[in-house]
């Protein structure tokens, strides 16, 4: 069965994009730490990020720092703070999230709750940073 970032990658459950390529899909996370959290998948299923192999683990990790480039442009923060976790969902993925102090990054702190019309403006912010 096909993972829910497998199932949103192919379009059958809508997201908001930040950004695609040939091999790797960005979206905002749904359930954010701050406005701009955005998760970077491969578009391939695999479990574990360290499975990747060295070629696609960096170009992952490349298409990442464009991504944070322009969410560091278009989302007021010191940072971009980046967690790879890994439990939540069985396909490999990124947490790239705006911080401005580490306790920003702390997964244990209640999540903003958007409205669709918010993340539907984060998402425009970021993607005309691009």
């Amino acid at each position: 069965m096909a993972t829910i970032f497998t199932r949103i990658i192919q379009g059958e459950i809508p997201c908001y994009k930040i950004a695609e390529d040939e091999r790797f899909f960005a979206f905002l996370d749904i359930n954010p730490l701050s406005e701009g959290h955005t998760l970077v998948v491969p578009k391939h299923e695999t479990d574990y990020l360290f499975n990747l192999d060295d070629e696609e683990l960096a170009q992952m990790m490349v298409f990442a720092k464009k991504v944070a480039a322009a969410i560091e442009k278009a989302i007021p923060c010191k940072r971009i703070g980046v967690a790879v976790i890994g439990l939540e969902v069985p396909h490999a993925h990124i947490h790239l999230v705006p911080i401005t102090c580490e306790g920003d990054l702390d997964f244990k702190k209640e999540h903003l709750k958007l409205s669709p019309e918010a993340f539907v403006g984060i998402q425009q912010k970021i993607t005309s940073a691009f």
